[in-house]
């Protein structure tokens, strides 16, 4: 299962890091917007790599989204060292994906968020 840009396994010991940047991409492989936005996200991942960025077809990982029902994509969420920053969908311009992760750098309280059931334990074991 291919879920982190880099590799699977790169994703699981970047998600052992306490402090770890989280960038969470869900997405479907026939949804045209989402085709033309993963190479953008896989730029902005190179460009970045002190972020993990994970991309989840949402088809072949529905366990993945727990009780949650994604709507439109992109939806991203966002985590800092285990903080939800951001969750919800976004326009497909990679621009303001760029934006939130600046906005993520920043000091600030974590929002009120929260992601699909236990995303982060399930990534851990796929």
């Amino acid at each position: 299962m291919t879920l982190h840009l880099p590799g699977t396994t790169a994703l699981i010991e970047q998600l052992k890091q306490p402090a770890q940047r989280l960038a969470l991409c869900f997405c479907a492989a026939w949804c045209d917007a989402c085709k033309a936005y993963k190479p953008k996200l896989e730029a902005l991942a190179s460009a970045h790599p002190d972020i993990c960025f994970v991309w989840i077809d949402i088809e072949d990982h529905p366990d993945l989204l727990g009780d949650e029902d994604v709507e439109n994509f992109p939806t991203i969420g966002i985590l800092d060292g285990g903080s939800v920053r951001f969750m919800g969908t976004i326009l497909p311009h990679i621009e303001h994906l760029e934006r939130l992760l600046e906005a993520m750098r920043a000091p600030g309280k974590a929002q009120a968020c929260r992601l699909p059931g236990d995303l982060l334990s399930l990534l851990t074991r796929a």
